[in-house]
C-alpha cells in the first residue's frame, strides 16, 4: 500500500512539472531563431573614419592620430561581435585576426563602394534607393537641387559573389558592414575647450546588413551621445560602442522576425 502511494505521488509530481515549462525554456525557444544564423562582421575602410575629437583625445592620452583610429575601429567591431553572440547569433569579426583576414578584407574593399542616401526609418524600414537629382536651369546655370534629410553611407558591392564566396568559407549567412564612424564634436569653436558650456559630442555609426543572396536587410545610421570630457578610447567603447551594437542587433532582430 506505501509503495502504491508513492508511485501515486510522484507520476502527479511529474505530471505537475511537464505542464509548467521553466523561464529558461521559454527563453531557448525565442533564442532559436537567432542561432540559425552565422554573421560576418567587416570594419569599416580606415578613409571613412571621421573625426572632431582627436585633438581632444591626443591632448589627454598622448596617442597618435592613427592609434586613435585603430583603437576606435577594432573597438567597434568587437562590440559588434559581442552583442551578437550575446543574443545566441554564431559570429566572426574579422579583425579578431588581422593577418589571418587580410586577404579576405581586401577582397571585399576591392568590390566594396558607397552611396550616400536618405536614413531609413528604423520602425518601418525599406531599403534605401539611389535618387534622381532633379536639375533646373537658372539664368544659364544647371543647379541641383540640395536635400536637407539626413544621409547615411550606405555600401555597394559590385560583385555580390563575393558574398557567396564569403559564405561558403566561414559558413556565414549574413553579412554586417561597418561602413564609417563619425566622432562629431560639441558646440564649441575651440576643439580643446571642454568646458560645461559644451554641448555633448555625438557618435554615429554607419552600417548595411547583406544576407548571403545581396539582399540589403537592414541599414542606416545608429547614433549616441557622449559627454564632452571624455576622452578615453577604452570608456568610449565599452559604454556607446556597446548601445550601439546592442541597438544594431536589435534591428536586425526584427528584420528576421525574431522575437525580443
Amino acid at each position: 500500500m506505501k509503495n502504491r502511494f508513492l508511485l501515486v505521488f510522484f507520476m502527479w509530481w511529474g505530471g505537475l512539472y511537464s505542464q509548467n515549462p521553466t523561464i529558461s525554456q521559454k527563453s531557448n525557444t525565442e533564442r532559436e531563431g537567432a542561432a540559425l544564423h552565422k554573421v560576418l562582421i567587416i570594419p569599416f575602410e580606415p578613409r571613412l573614419y571621421m573625426s572632431e575629437i582627436d585633438r581632444n583625445i591626443n591632448a589627454e592620452t598622448k596617442l597618435s592620430g592613427r592609434e586613435i583610429k585603430y583603437k576606435f575601429r577594432d573597438g567597434l567591431n568587437e562590440q559588434v561581435y559581442k552583442a551578437f553572440k550575446a543574443a545566441k547569433y554564431n559570429a566572426l569579426d574579422l579583425m579578431e585576426d588581422t593577418l589571418r583576414y587580410k586577404k579576405d578584407l581586401e577582397t571585399i574593399y576591392q568590390y566594396l563602394s558607397y552611396e550616400y542616401l536618405k536614413v531609413p526609418d528604423p520602425q518601418n524600414y525599406i531599403a534605401p534607393k539611389k535618387e534622381k537629382e532633379e536639375k533646373k536651369i537658372d539664368k544659364g546655370q544647371v543647379n541641383v537641387e540640395t536635400n536637407s534629410e539626413n544621409r547615411f553611407m550606405d555600401a555597394r558591392l559590385s560583385n555580390p559573389k563575393v558574398l557567396t564566396s564569403l559564405q561558403n568559407k566561414y559558413r556565414c549567412d549574413l553579412f554586417v558592414f561597418v561602413n564609417q564612424l563619425d566622432l562629431k564634436a560639441g558646440g564649441s569653436k575651440d576643439p580643446l575647450d571642454l568646458g560645461p558650456e559644451n554641448p555633448n559630442r555625438r557618435i554615429i555609426f554607419h552600417y548595411t546588413v547583406f544576407t548571403a543572396e545581396g539582399k540589403e536587410l537592414n541599414s542606416g545610421t545608429i547614433e549616441e551621445e557622449f559627454d564632452p570630457a571624455l576622452n578615453i578610447p577604452k570608456k568610449i567603447v565599452d559604454k556607446h560602442f556597446m548601445r550601439i551594437s546592442t541597438t544594431l542587433v536589435q534591428r536586425v532582430n526584427k528584420a528576421l522576425g525574431i522575437p525580443k
